[in-house]
């Protein structure tokens, strides 16, 4: 059995209670007694938390979201309470300095962070220039911060994104960067929050690369983290957190042998995915139901791009999963598809009739992968009820059921952009199952989202497609894609090693051919051929 705050292991409390010295070393991360509470907020985000992550080690923080992840992480790098103000007790330690006392550009150059959206810590468009600027900003000379620059491109294999614009990268690489510009000044801490979030199969590999490599070098790292399968044989510890405490401690033998009923019933995800990864190479290896003609999707400037699509059909009643490596394209088709952005070349179809960009965003609702940016309200529950009849007590109904069945009922009145990250993509699930329409589109919804709330999303899923309605759903997430998908469509690279792609369908669990074809794209190849 795991061991918890009131028997804790030796090398990783130090002292108890209140009483007993904290450990000060380069590196080491000491909290005893720690708890906070943010401005205006009801309840504490931390309680009494003591835990030492020795230096050298990789911890990894787990457990359901708004669980206090965060929140530790921000006493960590000392953001709390420097730059998040609130209540707070106890004492933290962090390479040797106290983070209540010393001032936040002293912890800089020890601690690099990456943030659960990276983009919350851009303050460039240029790829180079991000890598640059914590090194500008300390006042390195140019000579050594082009080495760096240099030194950190090729570490984490990312020299073919420099000097590109970072508007124009996907979620995937943003993150990338982030990582490779946290490393910039040589921290001897490293804090990750979700990592791996949004990011592929192949990127994930890399990441676990770039921390084992850091932890070769004997960085401190601490990781905040959902997906948990790709940390195996690299964390040192597993923290599990619930409600603001630390609920149990364990070394990574004895988590990595709790049986997958334990894990699931403590929330977390899964710690092997070689059976969703089965599941998925059979969803993906069945004969495709449809044929397929090339729709070119793209933009146009310095890094533009073109990438030609097959024809797809989505129908009714049925979950597409959209999968492939980060940079692929699925962002962009998706936003083709939904009358964002006009196809380099080809048509879409809807019901068989050519349809103009304002006619796909009349039909179709975007939840977009990063949904900071359509949460526009002020309240959760007049973020549902956008463009809706707020008097009519059938719709209010709907949405306090919606709600309800998003586990978002005691946040109604908040402000969406004051809650965590899973919080805000329930939000934006919850307003495209009140818009009504037939095509919804989902750009990694799990992403951020701890178990729960991923079967969660996945039931949501499968309600909407029973009520007639046609999903796609673009995501990295193996758990979701094998255990809630009908169908799984890979923008991959097909076995010649060209950038391919292909659709395939099951066997068993897709609705009969007969279900209505809702929205189509056609390519002018096809349209002459008919």
């Amino acid at each position: 059995m795991g061991g918890n705050q009131s028997q804790p292991n030796a090398t990783a409390i130090i002292g108890t209670g209140k009483g007993g010295p904290l450990d000060t070393s380069a590196g080491t991360i000491a909290s005893r007694g720690i708890s906070f509470t943010y401005d205006h907020a009801a309840e504490p985000a931390l309680r009494d938390i003591t835990l030492t992550v020795p230096a050298g080690e990789c911890i990894v923080l787990c457990g359901a979201s708004g669980c206090g992840k965060t929140s530790y992480t921000r006493v960590a790098n000392g953001l709390i309470p420097s730059f998040f103000h609130g209540a707070f007790a106890g004492n933290q330690t962090t390479c040797g300095l106290d983070v209540e006392t010393v001032p936040i550009d002293r912890l800089t150059p020890l601690v690099g962070s990456v943030f659960q959206n990276p983009k919350t810590q851009y303050f460039n468009a240029n790829v180079t220039d991000e890598l640059a600027f914590p090194a500008e900003n300390i006042g390195l000379p140019a000579e050594d911060i082009n080495r760096r620059i240099t030194a950190v491109a090729e570490r984490f294999g990312i020299g073919h994104l420099l000097h590109r614009s970072i508007f124009h990268l996907s979620g995937g690489q943003k993150q990338r960067i982030a990582v490779a510009a946290a490393t910039m000044l040589g921290p001897r801490v490293v804090v990750l929050d979700e990592p791996t979030s949004n990011l592929d199969a192949n990127a994930i590999a890399d990441m676990r690369a770039m921390i084992e490599q850091m932890k070769d070098e004997g960085l401190t790292i601490v990781i905040a983290e959902h997906r948990l399968a790709w940390l195996n044989g690299v964390a040192d510890r597993y923290v599990v957190f619930d409600g603001g405490h630390i609920v149990q401690d364990y070394e990574a033998d004895e988590f990595l042998s709790l049986s997958p009923g334990c894990v699931a019933a403590m929330g977390l995800r899964a710690l092997d995915l070689q059976p969703y990864r089965h599941r998925i190479a059979t969803l993906a290896s069945s004969p495709a139901a449809d044929g397929t003609h090339n729709l070119t999707i793209g933009y146009k400037g310095k890094d533009g791009f073109t990438r030609a699509i097959p024809d797809l059909r989505f129908r009714a009643g049925e979950i597409t999963g959209l999968m492939g490596n980060n940079g692929c394209g699925k962002t962009t088709l998706v936003r083709t598809l939904t009358g964002l952005i006009k196809p380099v070349s080809g048509r879409i179809e809807l019901n068989g009739v050519p349809a103009k960009p304002r006619d796909l965003t009349r039909a179709g609702f975007l939840v977009m992968q990063d949904v900071n940016y359509q949460l526009f309200s002020d309240s959760v529950r007049e973020e549902l009820l956008i463009g809706l009849d707020e008097t009519d007590a059938g719709i209010t109904a709907q949405a306090n059921q919606v709600m309800a069945d998003l586990d978002l009922a005691a946040f109604a009145e908040r402000h969406p952009m004051s809650l965590s990250g899973g919080q805000k993509q329930r939000v934006a699930i919850g307003s495209a199952l009140m818009c009504g329409k037939d095509l919804i589109i989902f750009d990694e919804p799990t992403s951020g989202l701890d178990r729960y709330h991923m079967e969660q999303v996945g039931e949501l899923l499968r309600q909407l497609a029973s009520q007639g309605k046609a999903i796609l759903v673009v995501t990295h997430d193996e758990e979701l894609a094998a255990g809630w998908c009908d169908r799984i469509v890979n923008l991959g690279a097909d076995d010649s090693g060209n950038n391919g792609s292909h659709v395939s369908n099951p066997d068993a669990s897709s609705p009969s051919p007969n279900a209505s074809t809702n929205f189509a794209t056609t390519s002018t190849h096809e349209r002459n051929a008919q």
